[in-house]
């Protein structure tokens, strides 16, 4: 579905170029922005190496573990059908700490594989269970204490001071986050009261 719409996208603005002779313009932003891509994909990769290479380092030294102990009430209280040793569980406490340190890329695997995982103990169904949409709101939503893909993005565009976003960034995660576990919880509740009636 994505798809159509970015293909859809792509055509209306192709045509409207054309209607208003902009073609020239069209063509121009098309290269400058192929070449901007890579220019950041770059920038981003230098700053992704240093933060998981830190993040390598925190395993060997076992900060990771204890980050994952201290996460681990909130999590088996966000999926309390999730066995607190199942191997969901680890997924998702790693999904949660990379997603503390604004690591979305390498969050996003451990994410996948704390859904397949869900799927094993949802028995292989295609409709979601309660834990994949908590999964779902909470890694989308995620607290994050280093906006790392942020900070890149701000020191490959010059930024003065590129880490003054940390504190806002914190902020308006957690509430986002406490949003989406609410939400979550309020449907969640909502259905089971429809289940009763």
């Amino acid at each position: 579905m994505v798809n159509y719409i970015w293909m859809g996208m792509i055509i209306i603005g192709i045509v409207f170029a054309a209607i208003n002779g902009r073609m020239a313009e069209l063509n121009e932003a098309v290269f400058d922005g192929a070449k901007e891509a890579v220019a950041i994909c770059i920038g981003l990769i230098s700053v992704l190496v240093f933060w998981l290479g830190l993040m390598k380092i925190a395993q060997s030294a076992g900060l990771l573990q204890v980050l994952a102990k201290l996460l681990r009430p909130i999590a088996t209280r966000l999926f309390p059908e999730v066995p607190p040793h199942h191997p969901a569980m680890g997924y998702i406490l790693s999904n949660m700490t990379a997603n503390l340190f604004g690591l979305g890329n390498a969050a996003t695997p451990m994410g996948i594989k704390a859904m397949e995982q869900l799927k094993v103990l949802n028995g292989g169904r295609d409709t979601a269970s309660r834990s994949m949409i908590t999964l779902l709101a909470v890694n989308t939503a995620s607290i994050t204490i280093i906006p790392t893909t942020v900070i890149s993005i701000r020191m490959n565009y010059g930024s003065v001071s590129p880490t003054e976003i940390v504190g806002t960034t914190l902020v308006a995660t957690a509430c986002s986050t406490i949003g989406a576990i609410l939400i979550d919880r309020y449907f969640y509740y909502r259905r089971i009261r429809k289940g009763r009636e």
